[in-house]
């Protein structure tokens, strides 16, 4: 077995899931008429703290899916959850006029998301999140803003490790009777 062959098996080896988000009909105005493609846009995860979306075009739809899904692959980041099921801490990110708030949620809330940010949820791995979107409607910028705030988010550790103290020191509740007049 060649040495590409193995990292080809390596990075085919975790199991990605992938949703369409969006696909667009585009036209090209020419000489004789009309030129159709298609333009789609893919979100791509491991459901284990791990996401990416690409876009892709074509002139066929699964042409454009498959182009779209292999730019998400190449394009993945590592987000911190908490217990595997919620975000640290709450978020914003934003994108051109995209602008998303993401607030973690206690268990059983579900992924209270709408359309395209669902779907980064659901690949990401997240079962537990209420996320709003606030200006831009479009799919496109809607994931932007989404991952956006996403790569923010930082666990315990990196905080502690940033700042140079345990993460017990960070994680500790502050002690009200302490600090009442």
């Amino acid at each position: 077995m060649a040495r590409d062959d193995k990292r080809r098996s390596k990075e085919d080896s975790p199991d990605y899931g992938e949703r369409l988000v969006a696909i667009n009909r585009v036209s090209k105005t020419v000489k004789g008429g009309k030129r159709f493609g298609f333009s789609a846009l893919v979100v791509v995860g491991d459901q284990n703290g791990r996401v990416g979306f690409g876009k892709g075009k074509a002139k066929e739809v699964p042409e454009a899916i498959r182009k779209a899904t292999e730019n998400a692959k190449r394009n993945l980041h590592r987000v911190p959850l908490k217990q595997g099921r919620t975000l640290y801490h709450d978020m914003e990110g934003t994108h051109g006029a995209g602008k998303v708030v993401l607030r973690t949620a206690p268990p059983g809330t579900g992924i209270i998301a709408g359309g395209p940010m669902r779907a980064v949820f659901e690949m990401l791995g997240v079962q537990d999140v209420v996320a709003k979107s606030i200006g831009s409607q479009n799919p496109y910028n809607m994931i932007r803003a989404t991952i956006n705030a996403l790569r923010k988010i930082c666990n315990p550790r990196q905080v502690a490790n940033r700042r140079g103290l345990k993460v017990s020191d960070i994680t500790r509740k502050p002690d009200l009777q302490s600090t009442a007049p």
